[in-house]
């Protein structure tokens, strides 16, 4: 894990670092090769250049956001996006996360890729990768 990542997490509540820092791990077992850093005051894991999975710290708890999560047909991930294709699900608990599923969306998310890299050279109009 990067240490911008490592910082980020032990800012946070006690019970919140719990939730980074398991979140943390599984995303970079997952995601080997991905690159990750802090992007919009947040961890973001990216392929390729496209962002694919991060967390962040919000009122109902430690929001895990996948970017084309709403593709995945996974029910748990019950926070669609009203713009993007992104999916997201939060925890207030590291005793919440269900690895087995974390480590499926992981999966799902290296194939089911939506393009957020160039989303501006086409004025807003996203196209599917995989």
């Amino acid at each position: 894990m990067i240490p911008e990542i490592l910082e980020y997490n032990e800012k946070q509540a006690l019970v919140d670092k719990d939730i980074c820092d398991a979140l943390a791990g599984e995303i970079d077992r997952s995601l080997s090769g991905a690159e990750s850093k802090i992007w919009h005051g947040h961890p973001v894991w990216f392929l390729d250049g496209n962002p694919i999975a991060g967390y962040s710290k919000q009122k109902p708890g430690i929001r895990l956001m996948f970017w084309s999560g709403a593709d995945f047909e996974e029910p748990e991930l019950n926070v669609l996006g009203k713009k993007f294709k992104d999916a997201s699900i939060f925890y207030s608990d590291a005793a919440d996360i269900n690895k087995t599923a974390l480590r499926r969306w992981l999966k799902k998310s290296k194939e089911i890729q939506w393009d957020y890299k160039n989303i501006v050279q086409r004025k807003g109009n996203l196209e599917r990768l995989k």
